[in-house]
């Protein structure tokens, strides 16, 4: 995207999903500003995980917590782990089964897209 704003398009997003449909592009502005300000790298492990490296501060790590439980509880599909790599680096595991991949790519493309707008 040329002007570095993640879009609020959310044809990816499941029909399983919980969250009411008006409220959806809140979450994925939330989730845009989240990555945005905290994703440091975007790796694919494979098709079904997606791990995201955090900057490490005490507040990244909250929020990061916070709006996955969040995410979590209307799209109980995914699963989500936080783990601190080092004093300055936090791991997001995203993983999703297999009939969420296309989920799963189109988180993985919205956080490389506002990591990249940094």
């Amino acid at each position: 995207m040329s002007d570095g704003n993640a879009t609020t398009d959310d044809a990816w997003v499941p029909d399983s999903c919980a969250l009411p449909t008006a409220e959806r592009p809140l979450r994925l502005a939330e989730f845009d500003q989240f990555f945005r300000d905290s994703v440091r790298g975007v790796d694919r492990r494979s098709g079904r995980h997606l791990r995201l490296w955090l900057a490490g501060d005490g507040q990244v790590e909250e929020a990061a917590r916070e709006l996955t439980a969040r995410e979590s509880s209307c799209c109980s599909f995914f699963a989500f782990d936080v783990s601190r790599s080092g004093p300055d680096l936090l791991a997001l595991d995203v993983r999703v089964p297999a009939a969420h991949v296309d989920v799963l790519d189109g988180l993985a493309a919205r956080a490389a897209s506002a990591a990249a707008s940094r």
